[in-house]
């Protein structure tokens, strides 16, 4: 509401493509997001936009800054957990557990709460304390039997915690209860429980097998055409109700020889002699 009416649409035009391509082409996403930064960047919206575009394309030096000046612009700490992730990204996981601790993580929802719990872990991973990982996600809503927006993505965080610290049987339990709360199939658990039971996917269709079995029908079919072909010749010359007509019996040395071509040749060797006879005559 701060722009003027033409240069807010344009801004608008170019956040809606940040939100289109954000997830499928994170480097397109950037493009646009850098577009309405350059147009508006006094907009907190355009800020936080370009932080989350940086934040998919790995840049979190970039992100962390344009999340700060959101958070200035609005006093909002919904940000909090993205940015304490990005600290980890940049490599500073300790910074990321200090954020953790600090009074913002209060103010958060329980959906900000449940994603902080989620960066702390894997700050105490990055740091190689996995038992202090798995401590960090047991909670509340861990153990809920509720199913919230946020439930396989704990599940999964927590299942993988336990199966790095080589508590396999727990890690499969879990895997399987993302499993049951990930109705949406965004995350690849089914795929981790297959392989620590040793399931293998094998493609039915690898190897030679069905192109011969191709081969073979293709053979048969044409076996069958032929067939078909010299019964309708033999249709063509003879007429079943001639009371002089005996279907012939082939063997199979004759197989390969064309009876209707015989029967034409008798026909007009006949003629021939009926014709000389009444010569004869005359």
């Amino acid at each position: 509401m701060s722009l003027p009416k033409g240069l807010a649409e344009e801004v608008s035009r170019n956040l809606v493509m940040v939100a289109r391509l954000i997830d499928e082409d994170p480097e397109q996403a950037y493009a646009y997001s850098r577009i309405a930064l350059r147009l508006a960047s006094r907009v907190a919206a355009v800020r936080e936009a370009a932080g989350f575009a940086a934040y998919a394309t790995q840049k979190y030096s970039e992100a962390l800054a344009e999340f700060r000046a959101a958070k200035r612009m609005t006093g909002s700490v919904e940000l909090w957990p993205v940015m304490a992730d990005c600290e980890r990204g940049l490599g500073r996981p300790e910074r990321a557990l200090a954020m953790a601790g600090e009074p913002e993580v209060q103010k958060l929802d329980k959906a900000g709460q449940v994603e902080m719990r989620l960066v702390a872990a894997g700050a105490r991973r990055d740091m190689g304390q996995l038992e202090a990982a798995i401590v960090t996600l047991q909670s509340p809503e861990l153990a809920s039997h509720s199913i919230q927006p946020w439930t396989a993505r704990l599940r999964y965080a927590y299942a993988d915690a336990l199966l790095a610290a080589g508590r396999e049987d727990e890690a499969r339990e879990w895997f399987a209860k993302t499993v049951e709360a990930d109705k949406d199939g965004a995350m690849d658990a089914s795929d981790r429980l297959a392989e620590l039971d040793g399931v293998e996917f094998v493609d039915a269709l690898v190897g030679d097998e069905p192109d011969e079995i191709d081969d073979e029908d293709d053979e048969q079919d044409a076996a069958e055409v032929a067939a078909a072909e010299r019964a309708s010749d033999q249709a063509e010359y003879y007429d079943e109700d001639d009371e002089e007509y005996e279907p012939l019996e082939r063997s199979e040395a004759d197989a390969d020889v064309d009876v209707t071509d015989e029967i034409v040749v008798v026909e007009d060797e006949d003629r021939d002699d009926e014709q000389d006879q009444a010569r004869d005559k005359g």
